[in-house]
């Protein structure tokens, strides 16, 4: 299995910059703005053209909806970071609950 087989359709790398600008009413500007301020990560096609996914879309919409209400891209670029490491250390602390409980079982 390739590694596209193993990606959601939501994260597949397959929309053009063209058909996001369509989709979000951004400006490519806009877009790639968004994109230098490590906001949004497109993957590079061989020849070097953005390709975006489902969920870059909708993070786009994010944070058109965020700049809209005055939110500025390195205040977006924290509370996502924030968040995400909240969900890491949620993970995290799942995980070792399931160990915990596993092992605990099998001594028993």
């Amino acid at each position: 299995m390739n590694q596209d087989d193993s990606t959601s359709i939501k994260e597949k790398k397959v929309i053009s910059i063209g058909t996001v600008r369509e989709l979000t009413g951004l400006s490519e500007r806009q877009i790639r703005y968004y994109e230098e301020r490590k906001l949004i990560f497109p993957a590079r096609s061989g020849s070097g053209i953005r390709k975006y996914s489902f969920s870059d879309v909708e993070r786009l919409m994010e944070i058109a909806n965020q700049m809209e209400e005055g939110v500025q891209t390195h205040e977006i670029r924290r509370e996502w970071k924030k968040k995400e490491k909240e969900n890491n250390d949620w993970k995290k602390n799942m995980l070792k609950g399931q160990l915990q409980a596993h092992f605990k079982n099998n001594k028993q």
